[in-house]
C-alpha cells in the first residue's frame, strides 16, 4: 500500500508541475486565457441532464451558491444530477429541493450548527433520491482510483462493517502480494466541477482558501472545471492561507462578487448565520418553493 500511495503521489506531482509549467507559458500564449472567462449563464449551461456534478467548498465555507442560483434560473434547469461532494450543504439542499437531483454521494449532507439540511432529509425519508454511501475513505480512493486512470483503488478501509452490504459495487480483492482481503473502491467520474475562488487571473490562475475540502482533486478529475470568483486581478498570488490552481486548470471562469454567500469565503466575508436560518426557516414552514423564487430573483 505504501508503494501504491507513493506512486499516486509521484504521479500527482508529475500533473502539477505540467500544470505549472503550462501557466509559464510567454505572455502571447498566456493571453488567450481571456477566452476562459464567460458569463455565469454559459458556465451554468455546460451541465446536463444526467451529469454528475461536484460542487466544491467544505460545509458552509465558500460554496458556489451563484453558480445554483444560475442553474436555476436556466429556463430549464438541468435533471437527474448526481450530485457529488465531500459534504453537501445549502448549495446541494437546493438542488434537492427543485427536483434536480437523482442521486448524492457524499460523506455528510448537513448545515452544520444550523441542523439537518431540510430538503435533502424530506427527500432522503420519502426515498425520492438515492443515496449512494460513502465515507472520506471511500470517496477519495474512488476519485484517485479515476485521476490515476484506474478502475479501482484497493482499501483495508471497510472491512469488518457492514458498509459493503449498502454497496455492491465495492467487491473484494486479493492482495497479489500478501494475499490479503481488500475491499475494490470503483473509480468515480465526474462530468463537471465547479469551485468558488477568492481572485481569478487574466492568465486563468486561481485563487482558494486553505479550506480546500477535495477541490484541488476535483480539478484533476472532473472533465470540465468550472471557477467563479470573488474579483478578476492582473495576477494572483500565493499567500500563507491560500492556494493556487494554476492555468490550465479551469476550463471557464466567472467573475460572481459574493458568490458564496450566505456561506462564508475567508477572508472576505464571514457566514450570513441569519441568511441560513431564514433558508431553514421557510423549509420547514413548507415554503420551500416560495424561498427558491426570492432566491433565484435577488
Amino acid at each position: 500500500m505504501i508503494a501504491l500511495r507513493n506512486s499516486q503521489m509521484r504521479a500527482e506531482a508529475t500533473r502539477v508541475k505540467r500544470l505549472w509549467r503550462e501557466s509559464q507559458r510567454d505572455e502571447s500564449k498566456s493571453q488567450l486565457t481571456s477566452d476562459r472567462y464567460v458569463s455565469i449563464g454559459e458556465a451554468a449551461s455546460a451541465v446536463g441532464d444526467g451529469a454528475t456534478l461536484a460542487l466544491g467548498g467544505m460545509t458552509l465555507y465558500r460554496r458556489p451558491l451563484a453558480f445554483v442560483k444560475a442553474l436555476l434560473r436556466r429556463a430549464k434547469p438541468p435533471g437527474d444530477l448526481t450530485l457529488l461532494s465531500f459534504t453537501g450543504g445549502m448549495e446541494s439542499d437546493l438542488l434537492v429541493g427543485a427536483e434536480c437531483v437523482k442521486s448524492v454521494r457524499s460523506v455528510y449532507f448537513g448545515l452544520e450548527a444550523f441542523g439537518l439540511a431540510p430538503m435533502f432529509t424530506k427527500f432522503a425519508q420519502e426515498q425520492r433520491i438515492d443515496i449512494i454511501e460513502e465515507t472520506e475513505a471511500s470517496i477519495v480512493m474512488g476519485m484517485r482510483a479515476r485521476i490515476s486512470g484506474s478502475g479501482f483503488l484497493p482499501s483495508p478501509a471497510w472491512m469488518g462493517t457492514d458498509l459493503p452490504k449498502l454497496r455492491p459495487d465495492v467487491k473484494t480483492v486479493a492482495d497479489p502480494y500478501s494475499g490479503a482481503e481488500l475491499l475494490a473502491f470503483p473509480a468515480i467520474a465526474c462530468d463537471v466541477a465547479v469551485i468558488h475562488g477568492l481572485a481569478g487571473d487574466r492568465r486563468g490562475n486561481v485563487l482558494i482558501n486553505n479550506n480546500l475540502g477535495i477541490d484541488l482533486e476535483l480539478v484533476y478529475l472532473a472533465d470540465t472545471v468550472i471557477a467563479t470568483v470573488e474579483r478578476v486581478v492582473d495576477e494572483v498570488a500565493r499567500t500563507t492561507d491560500g492556494v493556487i490552481i494554476p492555468f490550465p486548470g479551469c476550463d471557464m471562469l466567472v467573475e460572481a462578487p459574493s458568490g458564496a454567500a450566505p456561506t462564508s469565503c475567508y477572508p472576505l466575508y464571514p457566514l450570513d448565520g441569519a441568511g441560513i436560518l431564514a433558508y431553514t426557516e421557510a423549509c420547514n414552514a413548507g415554503r420551500f418553493k416560495q424561498f427558491l423564487e426570492g432566491f433565484t430573483e435577488s
